[in-house]
């Protein structure tokens, strides 16, 4: 808003100075015609006729200059014919005031306006060396100085724009005066130097002159009332503390709104100019609706960045760059990559589109569905009794099939289990993937790498050849914790509850994607850059499996673990998928029952002939080629077999 007013007043002041270099050549014209005074004259007229025509980007106030120029057009008219002597006086009371207007006041703002625009310069470069700083390892000290010199360029930029703005304020008063002042001088020098002119309108032009006057000193009075008030207000804005000025400055306690559903600001955009090669751009973004928007500077309005609708943000690491983060499409592939100059503004960005991301913006009350979205995040994290009871009322009861020993159970449907036996109170969270030590050392030690189209080295080539089933799936790491049973698919839910929950509260979007190997024999969490295996579970270790009713996206499963000898504990994991989690689900049951059919060859050759096979008779294939669902090619991209 601020440059866009900027930018009206600087074309006002464009048309005043064409304006003014018009008039003036219209009175030096005057001055050195004095031969041909009459003709003169009578373009002097119509030039000050044309001031009414002129399309002013700021005209208020202007009515009274024009009703002024208006009937100093008809004296000239009447007095054309009497200027034949006006030389040295015409000179001293017409034609100078104007030139002083033009010169001083006009090149004031010219200059000021140059001067402002260095200042916005040295600012951009001083921002630029900032954003540079190393996230990791960084030199106080360097930080110091950088982050005066990015104080002190806001300051100058900042005591450059408001003298700027004063100039530009009090040329719309001066612009009055000089408008008036010559004429005023013009006119009266006509009464003083001719005698007929003093007897035909001496008595007539003494009220108007004095109305004139008066009205001249009045808005004089007015001027100088407002260059007091605005010389006043500049010394109390650059009286403020040096940490207004400073970037990042209450970094420790930022006060931060996590209810946001616009917002705006500058941010740093990530270009990529080559094949390693990436540039960094200042721009202006803000959103609007479900859009992210941006709009260079000098630009009439913003562009569409991002369709935010169903996307994701998740904070990056990028070029040991400080807070950064990064947009993803609702398919998965990622966006755009985005840096914030402060802690408060990175985490406010991030809040902001993920509560838009979730079309908050169509209710009827956004801010209120905002705050109600966040107060259920903080709500979250206290285990309640009905979240089971929620999925009992949202979906028929249903037969689980146990493939431990083949019997069909029948959903409880007299009561669920509290989330308390379910869940300890307190368990810890963990939110990525870490190896323990020895198969660290293993990896890293072999590099034995897993790759899903069967054609690794050594034993994990003959192990992927004996699998009956082999299924890759994209998927994101959420979360893992300990849990206390696995009777029921409702602990799954409990922890995805609660997983989501933690991440909500305290605002973790980053998630680790890998490739979810399932086979007939194991679970695979593999690399998707290095192919090396991150972790691995047996299949007959896996209890439980199940997906989010609501979320179809959402995965989970409980798998035994052995600690000690005769010591067994059981974790949930759960997942976001690119595909439908029931997939996965089906994958996983299906390796389950050739498990068990393994033992009898004749069932397991029923089985294999139930289930799609690829040509070479190994991989099942979730989606025959003849749906035309559109997910087709989505799966094709996500899940190689």
């Amino acid at each position: 808003k601020t440059r866009s007013l900027l930018s009206v007043f600087e074309e006002d002041a464009g048309t005043l100075t064409e304006y003014t270099n018009q008039l003036l050549q219209a009175m030096q014209r005057v001055y050195g015609a004095q031969n041909e005074m009459c003709l003169a004259t009578q373009q002097l007229s119509k030039q000050l006729l044309a001031y009414e025509k002129q399309h002013f980007a700021l005209g208020k106030g202007d009515e009274e200059v024009i009703s002024t120029l208006h009937y100093f057009s008809k004296v000239v008219d009447e007095l054309n014919v009497l200027h034949s002597d006006l030389a040295k006086q015409l000179a001293d009371t017409m034609v100078l005031p104007i030139i002083q207007f033009r010169e001083k006041d006009l090149t004031e703002v010219s200059t000021l306006k140059d001067l402002f625009g260095l200042a916005s310069n040295e600012h951009d470069v001083s921002m630029a060396k900032y954003s540079r700083l190393p996230k990791r390892k960084e030199n106080e000290k360097l930080k110091a100085e950088v982050a005066k010199e990015v104080a002190n360029a806001r300051r100058k930029q900042h005591l450059s724009s408001l003298q700027y703005y004063c100039a530009l304020n009090a040329l719309q008063y001066r612009k009055r005066v000089a408008m008036m002042e010559p004429m005023l001088g013009y006119t009266r020098g006509q009464i003083n130097f001719f005698k007929k002119g003093a007897e035909m309108f001496s008595k007539r032009m003494d009220s108007f002159l004095s109305s004139v006057s008066d009205m001249v000193q009045s808005i004089q009075g007015e001027l100088d009332a407002e260059a007091e008030a605005m010389r006043v207000s500049q010394q109390d804005l650059i009286s403020v503390n040096e940490s207004v000025y400073t970037p990042d400055s209450d970094v420790t306690s930022p006060a931060i709104n996590r209810n946001l559903i616009q917002k705006a600001g500058y941010l740093n955009l990530r270009n990529k100019t080559g094949l390693v090669t990436t540039t960094w751009e200042r721009l202006y973004f803000f959103t609007q609706g479900g859009n992210l928007m941006c709009q260079p500077r000098g630009a009439v309005a913003g562009g569409l960045i991002q369709d935010l609708d169903n996307c994701s943000v998740m904070a990056v690491d990028c070029e040991d760059r400080r807070y950064c983060f990064q947009i993803t499409t609702p398919t998965g592939k990622p966006g755009i990559t985005l840096q914030a100059e402060s802690k408060k503004e990175y985490e406010e960005w991030i809040c902001a589109i993920n509560n838009i991301s979730r079309q908050i913006y169509l209710t009827d009350n956004p801010e209120a569905a905002a705050i109600k979205l966040n107060q259920t995040a903080l709500q979250a994290v206290t285990p309640i009794t009905s979240f089971g009871k929620k999925h009992e009322v949202h979906r028929p009861s249903q037969n689980v099939k146990n493939m431990g020993n083949d019997k069909v159970v029948p959903h409880e449907s007299a009561g669920i289990q509290d989330s308390r036996q379910l869940i300890a109170p307190g368990t810890p969270i963990q939110f990525d993937i870490v190896l323990p030590a020895t198969e660290f050392l293993d990896q890293n030690r072999g590099g034995r790498r897993a790759n899903p189209f069967g054609e690794s080295e050594d034993s994990s080539k003959d192990e992927e050849e004996d699998s009956l089933l082999q299924q890759m799936f994209v998927v994101r790491f959420l979360g893992s914790m300990a849990v206390q049973s696995d009777d029921t698919s409702e602990v799954i839910y409990e922890a995805m509850r609660q997983v989501l929950a933690a991440r909500a509260i305290h605002n973790i979007f980053r998630m680790t994607e890998s490739h979810l190997m399932v086979t007939s024999k194991n679970l695979r969490l593999i690399d998707p850059q290095t192919q090396v295996t991150r972790t691995s579970f047996e299949l007959a270790s896996v209890t439980q499996f199940a997906a989010h009713q609501d979320n179809k996206r959402l995965i989970g499963f409980v798998v035994h673990l052995s600690e000690t000898v005769g010591e067994e504990s059981m974790s949930a994991y759960i997942f976001e998928s690119n595909t439908e989690g029931e997939k996965i689900c089906y994958a996983i049951s299906l390796g389950k029952e050739i498990i068990e059919a393994q033992k009898d060859p004749e069932a397991l050759a029923q089985l294999m002939k139930s289930v799609p096979l690829t040509n070479d008779g190994k991989f099942m294939l979730l989606n025959d080629q003849s749906e035309e669902d559109g997910t087709i090619h989505e799966e094709g991209e996500e899940s190689e077999a």
